[in-house]
């Protein structure tokens, strides 16, 4: 059990609540939920696992706030969502873009309102050597992108998300928009391999024009220790106010289910790594330009 500053912790919840309110999060008729949740978080009477997830700020704070993102702004509409499984351990791997990781945060919420269940998701290193973000993301499900991590996740029955594309997949400029990076070396496969679960290709249309990387400042990026500092329309020229995303229109298609269970033993084969990587980025490379042509020009809706 964690004992939190009580002051602090109920400061910045009635400082999130009320800007959520007045952002329209779906937080209304949960008052007194959210003043169960303050109590707790001001007794200290709460609990987090073992990765640091803490379920009831993610079910009582993150999941309207992100919903409202996802459902609201971006007007995120689904596609194979019977391909999530109900139950059981399942990789799912996913295109990544944007200059920041909203996509992880969008695919979270997603899946939760689809499934019902929560999802874990697996984060590069620069996320949790980020002051505020690093406790955030560990409270809503991240963890470290690494075999270990991952495997304990799936012998524990959890829902994964890796985005294999890494920062290669938000550092490319936009005329390359939707065109799949490399998949690193096929080490998720080995993971899901080894652990005997599935892997669910995910493709995310809308990312891309969510924050549309114009251009890469390579010497800011060295000076700040960060992997690219994009350009957008709006960032750096805006400041904080840069980092809001463009409202373009998402689609996320979840593919049906490659199955690994037959392949146990082979996590270390180099061949058998190689070619189900293929097949699950060919998976999802088909499934963007599919999703693409179905969604048409990103800004044609109107947000609220």
């Amino acid at each position: 059990m964690r004992q939190p500053d009580p002051d602090r912790y109920a400061a910045g919840i009635a400082r999130l609540v009320e800007l959520g309110r007045r952002a329209g999060v779906g937080w209304e008729g949960r008052w007194d939920e959210i003043a169960d949740y303050v109590r707790s978080r001001m007794t200290g009477a709460y609990a987090v696992d073992e990765f640091g997830f803490d379920p009831e700020f993610t079910s009582t704070i993150w999941q309207p706030l992100a919903r409202t993102v996802a459902r609201r702004w971006f007007r995120c509409e689904v596609r194979g969502a019977a391909n999530i499984p109900a139950h059981g351990p399942a990789m799912l791997v996913a295109n990544h873009a944007g200059s920041l990781p909203v996509d992880g945060m969008v695919l979270q919420s997603i899946v939760h309102d689809e499934s019902g269940r929560q999802l874990r998701t697996l984060g590069a290193d620069l996320l949790f050597r980020t002051p505020f973000f690093a406790d955030l993301v560990r409270r809503t499900g991240t963890t470290l992108a690494c075999q270990a991590d991952a495997s304990r996740l799936l012998s524990s029955g959890h829902l994964v998300s890796v985005f294999p594309e890494g920062f290669k997949g938000p550092g490319k400029p936009f005329a390359q928009r939707y065109k799949l990076q490399r998949f690193g070396r096929g080490g998720f496969v080995s993971t899901a391999i080894a652990a005997g679960v599935p892997i669910i290709p995910v493709s995310i249309v809308g990312s891309e024009e969510a924050y549309p990387n114009l251009a890469d400042v390579p010497f800011l990026a060295r000076a700040l220790g960060l992997p690219h500092f994009p350009v957008t329309p709006l960032f750096p020229w805006f400041g904080l106010l840069g980092a809001v995303p463009l409202p373009s229109k998402w689609i996320i298609g979840f593919g049906e289910p490659v199955p690994t269970a037959h392949l146990a033993g082979a996590a270390d084969d180099p061949m058998v790594v190689f070619n189900v990587t293929d097949q699950v980025r060919e998976s999802i490379q088909h499934s963007l330009y599919a999703l693409l042509a179905e969604r048409g020009p990103a800004f044609t809706d109107q947000v609220f």
